[in-house]
């Protein structure tokens, strides 16, 4: 007797594999596509920043301006403390940029499933920023060692901004880049339609160079 057929492993992505996606160009594209749906398959994957985010996300909470992300490099594993050591600086830097800690506080974000045409793509921001003077951010980081592109951040903030309402209502989304201590916003006269045609251009691509990786 012949074991079942395994199901097939619909499209999907997440955030950040999507917008790592369409910073790539030519062959390397497929090449990503096809790690990604391994990864899935094995169902394997590593988050060295989680305690990190821990970190900056009690500094928000407690108003402590920067004292768990002092501590954290010695609180990891050895192999993760360079890492941390070289995200703490433009993390503090960022964190002291919201102003006085007592007029920030941390908002709860939700995820959301965004469909791109047939490719569903999960929105999860890190958390979100509420302001004394009434604003609301939701931010997303950036850890990786080059800057976020272009392409990168209008798709991030784009996707984030298309599904505020479930994630965090009436927020602004937000990329920081770690590293840098940067925060990027949706520049203004962005246009929203061409942003739209060229993420589902995107989509359609990825799930074609999915279904080819099977």
């Amino acid at each position: 007797m012949t074991a079942p057929a395994a199901a097939p492993l619909t499209p999907y992505a997440t955030l950040l594999g999507f917008t790592r996606y369409v910073d790539r160009t030519g062959p390397t594209k497929a090449t990503f596509v096809g790690g990604l749906r391994k990864q899935r398959a094995s169902r394997h994957g590593f988050n060295p920043h989680g305690q990190f985010v821990k970190a900056l996300k009690a500094d928000i909470a407690f108003h402590t301006g920067g004292t768990h992300l002092d501590q954290i490099a010695d609180q990891v594993k050895p192999r993760w403390r360079p890492l941390y050591q070289a995200l703490v600086p433009g993390a503090t830097a960022w964190l002291h940029s919201l102003g006085e800690p007592a007029s920030v506080d941390l908002a709860q974000t939700r995820d959301a499933l965004a469909m791109l045409g047939d490719l569903p793509v999960k929105i999860n921001p890190h958390f979100g920023v509420r302001h004394s003077d009434g604003r609301v951010e939701a931010v997303r980081l950036h850890f990786d060692e080059a800057p976020p592109s272009e392409e990168a951040v209008l798709a991030t903030l784009h996707l984030m901004a298309r599904h505020m309402d479930a994630v965090l209502p009436h927020a602004e989304p937000v990329l920081v880049d770690v590293r840098r201590g940067q925060a990027h916003r949706m520049p203004e006269g962005a246009k929203t339609d061409q942003i739209e045609r060229w993420l589902a251009g995107e989509a359609a691509a990825f799930r074609a160079l999915w279904t080819t990786a099977a």
